[in-house]
């Protein structure tokens, strides 16, 4: 793959980004892994194969929606229940007829996005939880369900909430649990408030303005960070071998190809592997855009992925068994660095070519 190699290593050149992982699978064999670039400018610490990556949204398909789909799978939870059926405290406002689908799928109508953290911010941090809900609460449809797909963050904060409810556990400890220990995903994790990573091979990210501080191994979402660093849009750091590993693991459900069925049906992922008219995403998943898409121009329209506002992204053509994950630290030192837009449809081009498959 030496023009995927050149270009990655242009990309960092020209600051598309300071570093990054590349990992790209085909049948289940891996096909390329490099790390370029630096974790962090300041200290000049270079990027590294195991480097850990605050995954950003990643944190909705491999973390929120994997627990969803365990509780379905257990038989603790419908697609088609309301919101109001698991958390009452909805029953008499107008997200009454929202379903768990709706959420999944970013066809609730809930708004994208409310900058929380700024009240949060001047409450007790003990406080904080509680009082998020009750704007969670609060928060009223723009649109009617179905009716339209807003990409939400706050859908996705209401369905960590409800996973929470139905297993009387913390988010990532129900995930730690279940699905990350059993599997051996030991660097896909949560850090909680009072926790710091144990290795310093940690990508950084933003040097944010309102925290005063170089963010590493801090969740760089504003509204996660004010809730203890763990919620269910962002907060799921990981390392490009474990994403990959999980990855891996789902696409062999999807094929029937699992030597280990109990953890996950392949029904079941294909279930939420398949587009929904609603939002022409898949569940907890997206599926490329007719046009732009970041996964360029090869993936086929069933493929699957998800990006990260720091700089992540996964994508998986189910059809040949490809895997690509790229993660990078392109908010460092700042998030208005928005290059990496125009790169990735371009590397991801470069490796369905070097594949033959354009």
């Amino acid at each position: 793959m030496k023009d995927v190699d050149c270009l990655m290593r242009q990309a960092v050149e020209k600051r598309v980004f300071p570093g990054g992982v590349l990992l790209v699978y085909k049948n289940r064999e891996i096909e390329f892994f490099e790390a370029y670039g630096q974790a962090d400018l300041f200290t000049g610490s270079v990027m590294t194969r195991n480097t850990l990556f605050d995954l950003a949204s990643l944190t909705k398909p491999l973390a929120t929606t994997l627990a969803v789909m365990r509780l379905v799978q257990d038989s603790k939870l419908n697609l088609e229940q309301t919101v109001a059926s698991v958390l009452p405290y909805f029953l008499d406002s107008g997200m009454s007829c929202v379903t768990i689908r709706h959420l999944l799928t970013h066809s609730s109508g809930l708004p994208a996005y409310r900058p929380y953290y700024i009240r949060l911010m001047q409450l007790p941090s003990i406080q904080r939880p509680e009082h998020l809900k009750r704007m969670l609460t609060n928060e009223s449809l723009q649109t009617l369900p179905d009716s339209g797909g807003i990409y939400s963050d706050i859908g996705f904060m209401i369905l960590r909430w409800i996973v929470e409810t139905i297993t009387g556990k913390r988010l990532n400890h129900f995930l730690y649990e279940t699905i990350y220990r059993p599997l051996g995903l030991k660097h896909l994790l949560f850090f909680e408030a009072n926790q710091t990573p144990d290795t310093d091979d940690v990508a950084a990210t933003e040097l944010c303005p309102w925290r005063r501080q170089l963010l590493k191994g801090r969740v760089h979402d504003d509204n996660a960070f004010a809730v203890g660093g763990i919620d269910g849009h962002a907060g799921l750091f990981g390392t490009a071998a474990d994403v990959g590993n999980l990855l891996s693991l789902l696409l062999s459900a999807y094929r029937g190809q699992s030597t280990d069925s109990e953890w996950i049906s392949p029904g079941l992922v294909r279930c939420f592997w398949s587009r929904h008219e609603s939002s022409k995403r898949a569940l907890g998943f997206d599926m490329p855009s007719p046009v732009g898409a970041s996964c360029g121009c090869y993936f086929p329209e069933t493929s699957i992925g998800h990006l990260g506002y720091t700089g992540t992204s996964f994508w998986i053509d189910v059809e040949h068994s490809v895997i690509v994950i790229l993660l990078t630290n392109r908010v460092h030192p700042s998030r208005w660095n928005v290059e990496i837009r125009r790169f990735r449809p371009l590397v991801h081009n470069q490796v369905m070519q070097y594949l033959k498959l354009s």
